[in-house]
């Protein structure tokens, strides 16, 4: 079966792309990469929270996928919207990479060996304002600088000596063979993971058949049920790059599912995070949204986006 991926052009991208593309090439298929240029590749002087665009690095991929000009698209799962666009669905999540956050301490920190041991008022990068809520929250004393590029491009910017550090994601060092470059992995109790980080999301065509079963060996039970639980709590609290959300998910040996979830308001003076169990990744992540919304986590998306929150009713 000949097949053309749909792919950003960045190095991380491409790593992507290209395990996707070996995987499909082991079990007999032909496989090309079209490269296609997002919006988000083309806005890197914005910070992300302030774009608010849905599918900033996936609605030009999306749209090459429906027009049949590629057949599956390879994305960074924590980019794709919680909603798809009608007709394309989730072919395949594949075995998932380290889903924490990274810090990587540079020349003017190069003796700190945790965030907690960063000099005060250190001055820190990130893209995201989810990282930077929770930095925040517990270092109330750093300063953050907003870090857009590719990784490469941020990693070069720390070397040049402006900032302590920077915080990415653990996944995209890992797969570019720079494990090396971590400081710290950042445990979910300082700073919790975007819903879907370090997974990858095939999306394809809900009626093509046959790319949907070849994508099928591919797929990782683990990462699929995890994933899901993580982009539920998202769904039910409404939010986006605006509003600092975290979910982390992780199926046990027992068969359960462990779940934690965050929610900041974007200057980290308030957070609020639950925790829980279950066997439905849908159900834990209803559970989850719901006791942080009652918790203020409602009153937090209120302000952000002017409108009232989805409060649940009381138990």
């Amino acid at each position: 079966m000949r097949l053309i991926i749909g792919s950003r052009g960045s190095k991380l991208a491409l790593w992507q792309a290209n395990w996707v593309k070996a995987g499909l090439e082991r079990r007999g298929h032909a496989v090309r990469i079209e490269i296609i240029k997002t919006t988000g590749d083309r806005i890197t002087d914005v910070p992300l929270a302030k774009v608010g665009t849905k599918g900033l690095f996936t609605k030009e991929i999306e749209e090459a996928l429906r027009a049949g000009r590629v057949d599956l698209a390879v994305h960074s799962l924590k980019d794709l919207p919680t909603e798809l666009p009608a007709g394309l669905m989730l072919g395949a999540v594949p075995p998932r990479e380290d889903p924490r956050d990274a810090l990587v301490c540079g020349p003017r920190a190069e003796a700190a060996q945790q965030v907690s041991s960063l000099p005060a008022g250190s001055l820190v990068g990130t893209s995201s304002l989810r990282r930077s809520a929770q930095l925040l929250h517990f270092r109330p004393d750093l300063k953050i600088e907003p870090l857009r590029g590719n990784l490469d491009t941020r990693l070069r910017k720390l070397d040049d000596g402006g900032m302590a550090a920077i915080v990415v994601a653990c996944a995209g060092l890992r797969r570019m063979g720079w494990e090396q470059r971590i400081t710290q992995l950042l445990p979910p109790e300082v700073v919790c993971p975007a819903a879907g980080q370090g997974a990858l999301g095939i999306e394809v065509r809900a009626d093509d058949a046959a790319t949907r079963e070849a994508l099928a060996p591919l797929d990782d039970r683990a990462a699929r049920l995890e994933t899901t639980a993580e982009r539920a709590l998202l769904a039910r609290l409404g939010g986006g790059c605006q509003v600092p959300i975290g979910g982390s998910a992780r199926l046990e040996p027992d068969g359960r599912l462990r779940m934690t979830a965050v929610v900041a308001s974007p200057d980290g003076c308030r957070l609020f995070r639950a925790a829980g169990d279950g066997s439905d990744p849908v159900e834990l992540a209803s559970r989850l949204a719901d006791q942080l919304l009652r918790d203020g986590a409602a009153r937090i998306l209120e302000e952000v986006y002017g409108r009232s929150a989805p409060l649940p009713e009381s138990p």
